[in-house]
């Protein structure tokens, strides 16, 4: 299964959340533009070309959603009501028609403050990778009288077989109706069709009932008959109906509008789309062990939804923000824990569900059993209609029920009574048998719970990928002329620069900005730029090194870089859209020379001329350096702390120190290749604690003691690396990671 959540195509940046922190979000204004690819991609308003961009944008994905999938697969798009005509229409080119679905409708606030008809909901258009061999799960949902499904059951029958209309006030308040009393609705017996079988006369109530010769009963006539003995047909004015019981089935399957999904209750993400809906389209057409893709991750609502059905799962997303997010809510996530039908532990045979009998007129005109109940009874009953009709001279028949008096005093009501008494038991005896014979519906989101047991999220990774370009046909025939690569670089560059000349460089904190009074381009051999800023009155110099377009800045750029700037420059900005751990330690003053890096936005890869103004945004962004301690301890451990954040005000070109607060989490990797990050150590600090939920959750189980080795700022005593170096990654609200490398020969 693939759900995709993609930006709805309108208003650009009211549903883009920058930090973890923050999810009161506004349209348009400039502090809430994240300036990611795809919050520039995702919304037509931000394209010249608007809806047809933003529709491109979307059919590339789907397209390879079709092939990701198998072909029992389905794939879920949400969508509002701007674009869902269009959606639709592109779902058609890429899945074919003949694989739609179902344009599913679901509640989301209880309307918006338009001066027209209140929006109250959203859409999901769900198309099969192969519509014949779709796996579909029935879902189903309690039923409620009076409501939905619940609306046909009007009726009320009584204990001695009375029946009567539902009043309004217990159509109102179900709990008004007396003890006692059945609920049920009068339902169809014909259907469309000629049957020899089926279309015939039946006689009930000394009454003839017929079809009509286009028409057919929906059973035959013994399975009318056992309708009849099991008391579940009646009359409806000219038409012969059956009875369908509220208590027959508690549940009704899930149709294509939902009223009860109204909001996330617990929201993390300023559109994160309610669980309800997220894991009704997994139960649907998933099984535990299937695999699930979110490419629209957000805040992860379909990777915790997967985690707890036992799902396993793929979620992806470009912005930053958003993978913190999903990473803090699954791994404070605290699980039911669902019992297995493999008694080795294993997923491949599914959860233990619980079911619920559904009496349907089938398993009732099929039930042989009625017709021996009905027989063993017939002839006491026979019999004791003949004494009643003795007693009082009258021709009670089998199908009428008058009411026996409340104190039996003479011998035709005591001998009536002993009729009712008699007639209640083989009713009884024939709804036993209608229970037990009933078919077996799974409640495929009721699996039997351990409550011995709590489940946490399980093992997983967090993979990255780094830039690459996409090469056009024009790009292929010519990959070889390197005077192509050469103009190709010197547009990046040019692009670059008219860039950072307007937006400047920015910090984390608002209104700290290096903003430059000239910037020209300069022909060095690791300089492209050279300018001046103003600091504390002062006029100064700044060089700068842009990194490669499709690739990561390496330590050797930067120190061979700063080694150009050194003689000339106060301030040396490297530009880049990734940077190698290792330039955590070429980013220091060199001299009188300050060594920034300055992380770019993706956005500068999408070319000029596609975007519409809006505005610089932060465009270039330098990030604070963690300012960390590797202490030796006595025992010859080694042992790191994190102190905080050294941020770099461009206003004054001092380096300040922040607090811990500005930290989400830390790792550590005690052992560190060179090449690959391994999480060997990892602890979650910040302000306030977002963990606090899941240990609440785990109190039981875990102790203060051990949960404090968690929320720290020094980390747990380890042995000396047989690499010789160690690396620490420390991660902000914002999503950003800074990597830093020790070499521990030196401690």
């Amino acid at each position: 299964m693939i759900y995709i959540d993609p930006p709805y195509g309108i208003k650009f940046s009211s549903n883009w959340q920058p930090s973890t922190r923050k999810r009161a979000v506004s349209d348009n204004k400039p502090e809430d533009l994240t300036r990611e690819p795809e919050q520039i991609k995702a919304f037509r308003d931000t394209w010249q070309l608007g809806i047809h961009s933003y529709l491109s944008y979307l059919r590339d994905r789907l397209t390879l959603a079709r092939e990701l999938l198998t072909e029992s697969g389905s794939c879920f798009v949400q969508i509002g009501d701007e674009n869902v005509h269009l959606v639709r229409c592109l779902m058609d080119e890429v899945f074919g028609s003949e694989n739609f679905c179902r344009l599913i409708s679901f509640r989301t606030t209880a309307g918006d403050t338009s001066n027209l008809l209140p929006t109250m909901g959203d859409y999901i258009v769900w198309y099969a990778k192969n519509r014949e061999m779709v796996k579909y799960r029935r879902v189903l949902v309690e039923k409620e009288l009076g409501v939905g499904a619940g609306e046909m059951f009007d009726n009320l029958e009584g204990p001695l077989g009375e029946i009567r209309k539902m009043t309004d006030e217990e159509i109102r308040n179900p709990n008004k109706i007396p003890t006692g009393w059945r609920a049920f609705g009068k339902d169809n017996l014909k259907r469309a069709g000629f049957s020899p079988t089926a279309t015939i006369e039946y006689e009930f109530c000394g009454r003839v009932f017929y079809p009509g010769a286009t028409h057919q009963w929906k059973t035959n006539f013994e399975g009318l008959e056992r309708l009849r003995k099991a008391n579940w047909l009646i009359i409806a004015g000219d038409t012969l109906r059956y009875k369908r019981y509220f208590d027959d089935f508690p549940a009704t399957e899930l149709g294509t509008i939902w009223t009860d999904t109204q909001g996330a209750s617990d929201k993390m993400y300023v559109v994160q789309t309610s669980t309800k809906v997220i894991q009704r389209c997994m139960l649907m057409t998933t099984d535990p062990g299937d695999l699930v893709l979110d490419p629209t991750c957000g805040s992860g609502t379909t990777a915790v939804v997967a985690e707890q059905w036992g799902r396993r799962w793929i979620t992806i997303d470009t912005s930053r923000v958003a993978l913190a997010l999903a990473r803090m809510r699954l791994m404070t996530a605290v699980f039911p824990y669902y019992k297995l039908k493999d008694p080795n532990g294993s997923l491949s045979q599914g959860f233990i569900y619980k079911t619920v009998p559904h009496i349907t007129l089938k398993s009732i005109a099929n039930n042989a059993e009625i017709d021996a109940i009905y027989a063993k009874y017939e002839p006491e009953l026979e019999r004791l209609r003949q004494e009643y009709n003795r007693l009082t001279g009258q021709t009670l028949q089998s199908w009428e029920m008058p009411r026996p008096q409340a104190s039996a005093e003479s011998e035709s009501e005591r001998a009536l009574a002993e009729y009712w008494r008699v007639w209640k038991q083989r009713q009884d005896d024939i709804n036993e048998s209608i229970r037990r014979n009933a078919e077996l519906e799974t409640l495929y989101d009721q699996p039997e719970e351990d409550r011995r047991r709590v489940r946490v999220t399980g093992p997983f990774t967090v993979e990255s990928l780094s830039p690459y370009r996409i090469l056009g046909t024009e790009d292929i025939e010519h990959r070889g002329d390197s005077s192509l690569r050469a103009e190709q670089e010197r547009d990046f560059a040019r692009t670059v620069l008219e860039n950072l000349k307007k937006a400047g460089v920015q910090n984390t904190i608002k209104n700290e900005r290096l903003k430059f009074e000239r910037l020209e381009p300069y022909s060095g051999k690791f300089i492209h730029a050279e300018g001046e800023y103003v600091e504390q009155g002062k006029t100064k110099r700044v060089a700068v090194c842009i990194g490669p377009e499709f690739g990561t800045v390496s330590a050797e750029l930067v120190r061979e870089a700063a080694k150009e700037a050194v003689k000339h420059f106060d301030l040396l900005v490297v530009c880049g859209f990734a940077f190698e751990p290792q330039v955590g330690e070429e980013t220091k003053a060199l001299g009188r020379l300050m060594v920034l890096k300055a992380k770019m936005s993706p956005e500068l890869q999408i070319g000029e001329g596609l975007l519409k103004k809006t505005g610089s945004g932060n465009l270039f962004v330098v990030f604070g350096e963690p300012d960390i301690e590797l202490r030796r301890l006595a025992d010859g451990k080694l042992e790191v702390e994190v102190r905080g954040v050294d941020i770099y005000d461009p206003t004054t070109g001092e380096v300040r120190s922040s607090t811990t607060d500005e930290i989400a989490c830390w790792f550590v990797d005690t052992n560190y290749n060179g090449e690959s990050f391994f999480v060997r150590q990892a602890y979650f600090t910040g302000a306030g604690n977002p963990y606090e939920r899941l240990k609440r959750a785990l109190k039981a189980e875990i102790s203060e003691e051990k949960w404090a080795q968690l929320y720290r700022t020094v980390s747990m005593p380890f042995e000396k690396p047989k690499t010789g170096k160690i690396a620490v990654k420390v991660i902000n609200h914002y999503g950003d990671e800074v990597v830093k490398v020790y070499d521990t020969h030196q401690i």
